[in-house]
């Protein structure tokens, strides 16, 4: 849904609380405290009145508007901008967008990566599934490398910069967690395939790193050799490749600099908007919205 639709659709704060009640509740009130069906309305302040543990409550509870002090037509603009945003959107940018602060728009981004949380998304990997790390950090500076005192920035594996591990179905989705740079072992790398991946029905197709050598041991398992070639026949990485060039875009381009804190979130928003790029753009709106509200893990 574009912002144009979200705009027509959802013109006022109260009809954007209708709208919640109804995915949430189907018109139905529960006490988010106690589980109770039996309230009262309390239509001056758009909110419900629990009968048995006495406390008011409003659909927001519990969910990525709690407590928000801002129109939730905002809100529900802010998510359909974040989702239509392929490499992402700065702070800024939707503080403009929005007329709000850019410390306003920056919770309202995190608070939106929340409802695109990898955690819940219990699926396994099948078919055809390419693995492949990468490193996500920055630059140095032109010319802080010109003294032959400072260490000379290194790339690949020998870097400094944040690993991030990925998995990728051909055609379909993708799976992506940051990990600690001594992770990259044949111990770590299995546990993390066996916890995400389908390994009876799954063919795993990896560069010849030797973190990924153990895993052969457990399914089926093909190897690319990038110093030769990136492609043998049906062997090749090049979808996760791919995703890795659209989550660096990203970052290096919109976010500039993120830190190992908040990383996982922004990496969860970029499989987010992978995961559903078949859908249209109703549908993942209206995923988002549940997943915000808790009703759809």
């Amino acid at each position: 849904m574009n912002i144009i639709e979200v705009y027509h659709r959802f013109p006022s704060h109260e009809s954007c609380l209708k709208h919640l009640e109804k995915v949430r509740w189907n018109n139905r009130p529960a006490c988010p405290y106690c589980a109770s069906i039996k309230s009262t309305p309390m239509p001056n302040e758009l909110r419900h009145h629990c009968n048995d543990c006495n406390t008011s409550y409003s659909v927001t509870v519990g969910t990525i508007f709690h407590k928000t002090k801002l129109d939730l037509q905002k809100w529900f603009l802010a998510i359909s901008l974040v989702l239509s945003a392929k490499k992402g959107l700065s702070a800024r940018q939707l503080g403009r967008d929005l007329e709000v602060t850019k410390d306003t728009a920056w919770y309202m981004g995190m608070r939106i990566r929340k409802a695109m949380s990898q955690i819940t998304d219990q699926r396994l990997l099948t078919g055809i599934v390419e693995m492949d790390e990468t490193y996500v950090g920055g630059k140095p500076r032109k010319g802080n490398n010109d003294d032959e005192n400072t260490p000379k920035h290194k790339r690949g594996r020998g870097t400094d910069k944040i690993p991030v591990v990925g998995m990728v179905e051909r055609n379909g989705i993708v799976k992506a967690h940051v990990v600690k740079k001594g992770s990259l072992t044949k111990m770590k790398l299995s546990s993390l395939v066996r916890r995400n991946v389908d390994t009876k029905n799954t063919i795993l197709m990896t560069d010849e790193y030797r973190g990924y050598l153990g895993i052969g041991k457990f399914m089926e398992h093909k190897t690319i050799n990038h110093q030769f070639w990136y492609v043998d026949g049906n062997i090749h990485a090049n979808s996760i490749e791919s995703f890795w060039a659209i989550l660096k875009c990203g970052i290096i381009g919109q976010y500039h600099k993120v830190s190992l804190e908040y990383l996982p979130k922004y990496i969860d928003e970029f499989c987010f908007r992978y995961n559903n790029r078949k859908n249209e753009n109703t549908d993942v709106w209206n995923l988002t919205i549940e997943k915000a509200l808790g009703v759809c893990l």
